[in-house]
């Protein structure tokens, strides 16, 4: 297993893995949605971790200046869930940010606390456009 950072030559193999995984994720993968996410591929910082040729999982996080790092999307194939790909993603996170506070921005809680974490809060939507 590798872990390494996004970069332009991942996109296809990045989109492949968000149309695998249907309606839920169209908002990155669709139409509308694709061109958006590649911009917010630019001004974040994504993990991707590799089997040999084939992505099985990504991260995408933002850091505020300082104040920490949001964790906004964990995905792993369904293929490899269960193999602690998704705890490797975070690591790395942790490992890249010592110095910060990471946080994950996410409505799959128990996912999170069989990792162990805390809940901090919640997040609220404001305005939906």
């Amino acid at each position: 297993m590798i872990i390494k950072r996004y970069s332009a030559t991942d996109e296809m193999p990045l989109f492949g893995l968000l149309r695998e995984q249907g309606d839920e994720w169209s908002d990155y993968h669709g139409e509308k949605g694709h061109a958006k996410y590649l911009r917010a591929l630019e001004s974040s910082v994504t993990y991707l971790a590799y089997d040999g040729s084939i992505l099985c999982g990504y991260a995408r996080c933002r850091e505020d200046d300082g104040f920490g790092v949001y964790v906004y999307d964990l995905l792993v194939r369904k293929t490899h869930r269960g193999k602690k790909i998704g705890k490797m993603l975070m690591e790395e996170a942790c490992k890249d940010f010592s110095d910060q506070p990471v946080y994950v921005m996410s409505d799959v809680d128990t996912y999170y606390e069989k990792l162990g974490y805390k809940r901090e809060g919640s997040i609220f939507e404001v305005k939906y456009i």
